[in-house]
């Protein structure tokens, strides 16, 4: 399994344990940066690491930051990204279970690194349901081509 990682400057430490962990548990790494502790703005590294999961060159993607949440937002703007801030393990598994999330979003400045590592594992391991979780991604689903089509991004005839 290929998982994206990306981080700004405040999870850059966080970065490097769970790329660490994640090789050590023979995942195979895309490390979108930063590749230092110097100040840097998010949005882009949060939109490779969800354009990556998105074009399926990678199965999942991580973004960290300080409280994960403008990276969550930012990895959530990429049509096709599911991206859940995800603060525990119990957030973790229902983002997977319920809504099929496939990128998860931590906080390096809220969540300790050992249990990062532990939120990121159950996140990996928890299936999604499908059933009745179904209808409703592809509601979501529907509201990315609705928003896109409001602003001439997609193409009226090809959906």
């Amino acid at each position: 399994m290929k998982i994206a990682v990306g981080s700004d400057h405040a999870g850059f430490v966080l970065k490097g344990v769970i790329i660490d962990h994640l090789k050590s548990g023979d995942y195979e790494v895309v490390d979108h940066g930063t590749f230092s502790p110097d100040p840097i703005d998010y949005p882009d590294i949060c939109a490779s690491v969800a354009r990556s999961v998105r074009d399926g060159l990678c199965d999942f993607g991580v973004v960290l930051g300080g409280s994960g949440q403008g990276e969550q937002l930012a990895a959530n703007k990429v049509f096709g990204a599911r991206a859940a801030l995800c603060p525990d393990e119990f957030t973790a598994r229902l983002a997977r279970m319920h809504n099929n999330a496939n990128i998860i979003s931590m906080g390096a400045r809220i969540v300790a690194e050992e249990y990062a590592l532990s939120i990121l594992d159950v996140f990996l391991k928890t299936s999604f349901e499908g059933g009745r979780h179904e209808a409703r991604l592809a509601k979501l689903h529907q509201i990315e081509i609705d928003e896109a089509r409001a602003f001439n991004v997609v193409d009226q005839g090809n959906n």
